[in-house]
């Protein structure tokens, strides 16, 4: 192909974002109410189903790095390319519950691997071009995923149906980014982690504090990412729940170009501080909205920073650590999975116990901001 490098592996690196996240984990997010109807979900057992994927998620992200340790890489890279398209297609076969607990599982092992794998090969190939200011386009991938589910649902089909189309959508995507990547070597040098050298550098304070804060990220956003549609079918009626969502995709295509010229003119940390904080206060809005209009601007202040948010973390931590790239990357992803595993569980029982979702997104907007204060201790240089 004649597409230059570094656009090669972004537009690769976008095309799997999309399918493997935006398609394979955030499609779970407006079928939600559709599948609570026609399969007779508690709000508990939707929050279960969440967790899986983030239990899945975080499995992964832990073993992801292992993956350059082997000489088989681009076999592993194939492997979490079908696993994801797998996993979206194959709901349309099952219905019981235990079996939608297995996939979602498994989904989120898949998406982790993708995740961690691409993201670290993109960071290593943009470092060798000198294109590093390019490293976190590809997150704006996670958003067309969105939009690109979001225009393939339809309320009158059956939920296996769409999961169905889902699945040969994300299928679709992989293959082009198979394509984009056939005559490209896959593997890192020690440096990015991979094989065994001499004894790694120790991460410095800096670097666990930004995993803790990403870890109450994690916990509070996925919260309301999980949710919100069940919300705004509870404000407005179907009909008119699936907006949420297309507010969300639609806001977070731009965001993560947005808020890299913001870290390029305040830095990295201040950046993300901000980001944080806007994404408290979406929260916020979120728990006490009584309309539509309301959810909307939560849905956006939502949509704006997360994927913002998840380049920016990374960039922090890989910037402190410029010689462990794959650790940072892993670590923070594995950090992010156990907030997220935790959140959807919690909050669909308190949502039970309570009868609405307000003190679940009170507690989800106490950590966010938690997040924001870790980022005011020292910070690394950028």
């Amino acid at each position: 192909m004649n597409l230059p490098l570094e656009y090669r592996w972004i537009a690769a690196a976008t095309l799997v974002m999309a399918a493997a996240l935006g398609i394979g984990r955030f499609a779970y997010t407006p079928l939600l109410p559709q599948m609570v109807s026609e399969l007779g979900w508690r709000l508990g057992a939707a929050g279960d189903l969440a967790s899986a994927n983030y239990l899945g998620y975080m499995i992964g992200a832990f073993l992801a790095p292992s993956v350059f340790r082997t000489r088989h890489v681009r076999l592993w890279v194939a492997l979490s390319f079908m696993a994801s398209v797998a996993t979206t297609y194959l709901g349309a076969q099952i219905t019981q519950f235990s079996a939608w607990f297995a996939l979602r599982f498994l989904a989120g092992v898949s998406s982790a691997f993708c995740l961690v794998i691409m993201t670290t090969h993109l960071i290593h190939v943009l470092s060798n071009l000198d294109k590093s200011s390019l490293g976190n386009v590809h997150f704006s991938g996670i958003g067309v995923g969105i939009l690109v589910c979001m225009l393939s649902l339809s309320s009158s089909d059956p939920v296996q149906v769409q999961w169905a189309r889902l699945g040969g959508i994300a299928a679709v995507l992989m293959a082009g980014a198979w394509m984009l990547l056939a005559d490209q070597p896959l593997g890192l040098p020690d440096s990015y982690g991979g094989r065994a050298g001499s004894r790694p550098d120790p991460a410095p304070a800096i670097v666990w504090r930004l995993i803790i804060g990403y870890g109450f990220f994690g916990f509070g956003y996925v919260i309301c990412a999980t949710f919100i549609v069940v919300i705004a079918e509870s404000i407005s009626g179907i009909s008119n729940a699936g907006l949420v969502w297309w507010a969300v995709g639609l806001s977070l295509v731009p965001s993560v170009y947005l808020w890299q010229l913001a870290a390029n003119r305040w830095g990295i940390t201040p950046a993300l501080l901000a980001a944080y904080l806007v994404q408290c206060v979406g929260v916020l809005i979120a728990a006490v909205s009584g309309n539509i209009y309301m959810l909307l601007l939560a849905c956006v202040l939502l949509g704006s920073t997360f994927a913002a948010i998840t380049a920016l973390g990374i960039s922090a931590a890989r910037a402190a650590m410029p010689n462990r790239v794959a650790f940072a990357v892993s670590a923070m992803t594995l950090s992010f999975a156990l907030g997220q595993l935790l959140g959807p569980a919690l909050a669909g029982r308190m949502a039970d116990a309570f009868g609405n979702f307000f003190w679940a997104f009170m507690l989800a907007a106490v950590l966010l901001f938690a997040a924001a204060a870790l980022t005011l201790q020292r910070r690394p240089r950028t």
